[in-house]
């Protein structure tokens, strides 16, 4: 038989979480066709692997590339490092369903301005990223921000039943159409008034379809245990499955209780199918809130509407140039976005390293001068907290990012290499990989990656996007309380 591709002499890293074994890897039709010792097979295109590794495509669960994926399909901060699924419409903002009465409510603005809101149903989105024809497969949550936003006048209050009765209908419309779950970003204003009885509400419509709950908790400051009770009432109450977005210890005096935050996961997940995902960073980035404005760490303006010279600089140096407090400055460069230095490198490694944890990058697209995670944070787990901190084992560092990611989001025949699965790979050099981009050059290409394959389709090779894109939509399949056992 004649394969399409085959990559010899590799390092399989399965995304199993075992050890990697030497072998050899066809793909036909889009597939993985066969594993072994393939000597004796042929395939119009052949790839020395010299025993770098091969790993499955990496899934990038924590995402804001709603917009992006369809206006620059080419995907290449995550192409460039390896991933080749990403998960869209976390911390309750979602590209769809959603019909504006003006411009995007913060956060939303973070997916672009009201130009990029054409899709006022699930299915509408999810036409557009098919015919978008982009690089990487894409899944999709819904937010209850948008959904707010669609049906309330006043993001400031708590919804009325008949609100309530509305979002939930659009919910279970984008159920149908193929979304994986609900996503809540309750420490935003905009969603902040709503009442947890108003997402327990929302999240009945999950528990027929065995979606997924995830979350940006209400604090992930001072009551992040409380916001944490509060994430596990809410799945409890629907039978759904809990994701934890990007946990965290976030603000100087939360230093250190990374050990009370896992205690609390665990307990919850002896009895309830909960999990998180995190970033490998000490740093954060979203829209400048004004809540979060403190000089007990650093804060970096990535970019303000108003004063969009400011990019790149520091709210202190901002604040002394203007002669104005932290405060008063902040509140002049609204909109805007920024990169807080509030959280704890040990706190960050701690919750890294937990078997509950996934890797996601949070990285945000429509930002001039990003976050370096955006660029880096695959490799970077990889390069410095496995091979360089020695944090977990390179298998570990994989699963993390494959196959445990697969499988509490239920993208079926994904994640691991296995024969019959979909042929979404990354071959990558262990010695050398690593992230580049920094946070003063954020946006750099990582090292290391010397190909990657989005559903048997050779689209990055030796640092060069090809320009072949073969990602698919991936619809919600099966019930997502499965992949927890």
């Amino acid at each position: 038989m004649m394969y399409d591709t085959l990559i010899r002499n590799a390092l399989i890293i399965d995304g199993s979480n075992s050890p990697g074994y030497p072998g050899d890897v066809a793909i036909l039709n889009g597939r993985i066709e066969r594993i072994g010792d393939l000597h004796d097979a042929r395939a119009a295109e052949e790839i020395d692997a010299q025993g770098h590794v091969l790993a499955p495509g990496f899934i990038d669960v924590h995402t804001h590339d709603d917009t992006v994926v369809i206006r620059q399909p080419q995907m290449l901060p995550k192409l460039s490092q390896g991933v080749t699924t990403v998960i869209v419409g976390n911390c309750g903002i979602s590209a769809s369903p959603v019909s504006l009465r003006g411009d995007p409510p913060d956060p939303m603005n973070l997916l672009g301005t009201c130009a990029a809101f054409v899709y006022p149903k699930f299915s509408d989105y999810r036409a557009a990223v098919e015919a978008a024809n982009t690089t990487l497969n894409v899944a999709a949550l819904v937010g209850h921000t948008a959904l707010r936003s669609n049906h309330l006048d006043d993001l400031f209050r708590t919804a009325t039943p008949d609100e309530t009765a509305a979002m939930r209908e659009q919910l279970r419309e984008s159920l149908e159409a193929g979304a994986l779950g609900l996503s809540t970003g309750l420490a935003y204003a905009s969603a902040f008034s709503a009442s947890t009885d108003e997402v327990m509400q929302l999240t009945e419509e999950l528990t027929a379809f065995g979606a997924v709950y995830t979350t940006h908790l209400r604090s992930e400051f001072e009551p992040v245990l409380e916001a944490m009770d509060e994430a596990f009432q809410i799945g409890r109450h629907a039978k759904s499955p809990v994701i934890i977005s990007h946990l965290k210890c976030a603000g100087a005096g939360n230093w250190g209780r990374s050990p009370q935050l896992l205690a609390s996961l665990e307990q919850a997940a002896k009895t309830h199918p909960v999990g998180c995902d995190c970033y490998p960073y000490a740093a954060s980035s979203s829209t400048l809130d004004l809540k979060q404005v403190t000089d007990a760490h650093r804060i970096t303006i990535t970019w303000s509407t108003p004063h969009p010279e400011m990019g790149g600089r520091d709210l202190m140096d901002i604040a002394a140039e203007w002669n104005l407090s932290l405060l008063d400055a902040a509140r002049q460069l609204q909109p805007a976005g920024a990169v807080y230095y509030g959280m704890d490198e040990a706190d960050v490694r701690r919750i890294l390293a937990h078997p509950l944890s996934m890797v996601g990058s949070d990285g945000l697209p429509e930002d001039p001068f990003p976050h370096p995670r955006l660029w880096g944070a695959f490799p970077r787990v990889l390069g410095h907290f496995s091979r360089d901190v020695g944090l977990f084992a390179l298998h570990t560092a994989v699963h993390k990012m494959t196959g445990l990611s697969a499988s509490r989001f239920g993208l079926k025949e994904r994640g691991e290499i296995r024969e019959g699965h979909w042929a979404d790979l990354v071959l990558f050099n262990p010695a050398t990989i690593r992230d580049v981009a920094d946070f003063n050059d954020p946006q750099r290409a990582a090292e290391g990656i010397e190909g990657v394959w989005v559903n048997g389709v050779l689209s990055y090779r030796d640092g060069q996007a090809n320009g072949r894109r073969e990602g698919r939509f991936l619809a919600r399949e099966g019930d997502l309380r499965d992949g927890f056992q």
